[in-house]
């Protein structure tokens, strides 16, 4: 069973032979630092601006389904992880190093070692990139000793991607914008949650492809999320009637396929199946770490991809 706790990473990404100093187990310079999976508790698409973008109404939270980034001393910049596919100058933890280079003078630039071991599932409406970047940004931060504050990384992080503001702090938080308004919400303390990932093929452009498809009727003005924020301020429990995906309908209507994959999770004993982000994950929030691992053994015996996570209250902030 795929049980995701803070100390632990699944192993379901396999495996390639290291060919940096940051992947080398056994080198006693090496740091890791983990990188969160998130969930859209709600997410409301509330229009498309001006330029081309959607604003939007989310609240999201980290969980402890999680990759990890190694870092060690080298005299260079240097990139390598275990899914080979990731290893190029596109991925965010490599532009994340380079970005951070920039601020060196000339006379003190130095290199990092960095080794990515994903276990978060590619493309899978969990934040995985982005959570890496986050962290790369973070963590680089501390390896050579910058002194940048959380702000400055958000403020940095945003020239990423959208959601990398996000998992400077992690935790739960109102997001709004495109996602670089951040707005810190009170712990929401443990839930646990089962995920699915459905092995189905999605176009590359999967996120585009949702947003071309957004009629005007699946825009809406943000009221569910603000209950949402509203009750989660008051320390009231999780309310399965304010989880709302925007993007729900579509996902079904494009990939009709992942519909299979939500009737496998209710049947298994999930009441109440959602999808995370842009999808294709599905997750159902749980009574119980009990209820969630009865319902991942189920469904890891007929054969699928699950994980049996928990909350993560906050990342490194």
């Amino acid at each position: 069973m795929s049980e995701i706790t803070d100390t632990e990473t699944s192993e379901n990404a396999e495996a390639s032979t290291p060919t940096v100093a940051a992947g080398n187990p056994d080198n006693p310079e090496r740091q890791s630092f983990p990188a969160y999976a998130k969930l859209n508790l709600s997410l409301e698409i509330l229009g498309k601006r001006l330029d081309g973008f959607h604003d939007l109404a989310s609240v999201m939270q980290t969980v402890s389904l999680a990759d990890t980034l190694y870092l060690a001393p080298s005299e260079n910049i240097e990139f390598d992880c275990n899914l080979p596919e990731l290893v190029d100058e596109t991925n965010l933890v490599w532009r994340a190093a380079n970005l951070l280079h920039e601020l060196l003078p000339a006379e003190k630039k130095r290199g990092v070692s960095l080794y990515l071991e994903k276990a978060i599932p590619v493309a899978a409406g969990l934040g995985g990139g982005s959570s890496d970047a986050a962290t790369a940004l973070f963590a680089i931060n501390w390896f050579w000793n910058l002194g940048l504050s959380t702000e400055k990384l958000e403020e940095m992080s945003a020239r990423l991607g959208s959601d990398v503001p996000f998992f400077i702090r992690g935790g739960t938080a109102l997001v709004e914008g495109r996602g670089e308004k951040l707005t810190t919400l009170p712990p929401l303390g443990k839930y646990w949650m089962v995920l699915l990932y459905p092995e189905v093929n999605l176009p590359a452009n999967k996120t585009a492809t949702l947003y071309r498809s957004l009629e005007r009727s699946d825009f809406s003005g943000g009221q569910i999320t603000r209950e949402l924020v509203k009750s989660i301020r008051v320390g009231k429990s999780l309310s399965e009637s304010l989880l709302f995906n925007s993007f729900e309908r579509l996902v079904y209507e494009l990939f009709p396929e992942i519909d299979f994959y939500r009737n496998a999770m209710v049947n298994a004993g999930a009441e109440f199946v959602r999808v995370s982000g842009s999808g294709p994950t599905l997750y159902a929030l749980v009574s119980s770490q009990e209820e969630g691992r009865n319902i991942v053994n189920t469904l890891e015996q007929a054969g699928y991809l699950v994980y049996l996570a928990e909350t993560v209250e906050s990342t490194f902030a």
